[in-house]
């Protein structure tokens, strides 16, 4: 017998077989973590949907569903694309995850500051986006960026509004429920193996050639290759995002 062959065979085995393992606890892992969330929401027939589209779900389904209406703003500072404001001095960027050490840090720097909200899920390792918040609620419209390099922020970039008040007499309407607009989504527009990472409710609409802004209530559902849709949170019209882009 060829020992030495029969030793490289044994070898070559038992690597494959750790492979093997490893790539089953992976998976055992994302089950894990797709079992923890709650699909009991979502109607039987968008369930089996899902199941037979093998669509993953890893993100919780909001419940809540407050009533709102259309929010009325003008831009008050609108920058062009690709312009950015470099900072005199690098800041650290750990503090992007951390409210008052950024406001502390940049609260001098960047106007309105503390108007903004962190949105880790369209931010990457170069750049952090924020998003003007309303009442606690994400303007997807208007984003503010900052730039690292060297684990360091190094400039920004910033839309400014100025919210137009409504009529204080209406009440507004309550919002499409989160688990209805997955089960559409999931019935006529996502693709077999889609995977949803975020679901978030904001406020979303066109933006015109105007002093004048509308944007809607509207869900914002997230797909792991980056992808996405706005969801209309009273009409539940449908729009696919555009590259995700900080100003149009």
């Amino acid at each position: 017998m060829d020992w030495s062959r029969a030793k490289s065979v044994l070898i070559i085995s038992f690597l494959l077989l750790n492979m093997l393992l490893g790539y089953q606890l992976w998976l055992d892992i994302r089950e894990r973590l797709n079992a923890n969330v709650d699909l009991s929401a979502l109607p039987l027939e968008a369930a089996v949907k899902m199941q037979e589209k093998k669509i993953r779900l890893e993100a919780s389904i909001p419940t809540d569903t407050p009533k709102l209406e259309d929010l009325t703003f003008r831009y008050t500072q609108k920058a062009a694309e690709g312009d950015k404001i470099e900072l005199d001095m690098p800041i650290s960027s750990r503090i992007v995850f951390n409210k008052s050490e950024l406001l502390e840090g940049m609260g001098d720097i960047i106007p309105d500051l503390e108007l903004y909200g962190f949105d880790a899920y369209m931010s990457d390792s170069s750049s952090a986006v924020f998003y003007r918040l309303h009442d606690g609620l994400p303007m997807f419209d208007v984003r503010m960026k900052l730039y690292y390099s060297n684990q360091q922020i190094i400039a920004y970039q910033q839309n400014r509004v100025e919210i137009i008040p409504g009529d204080d007499e209406r009440e507004g309407q309550a919002v499409l429920p989160a688990a209805t607009v997955v089960a559409h989504l999931i019935d006529k527009y996502l693709q077999t193996g889609s995977v949803v990472t975020d679901i978030q409710l904001g406020y979303h609409g066109q933006i015109f050639n105007s002093d004048i802004q509308v944007s809607a209530p509207s869900w914002r559902v997230l797909l792991e290759d980056g992808s996405g849709y706005y969801v209309n949170a009273i009409s539940a019209e449908v729009t696919q995002m555009k590259d995700n882009v900080l100003l149009d």
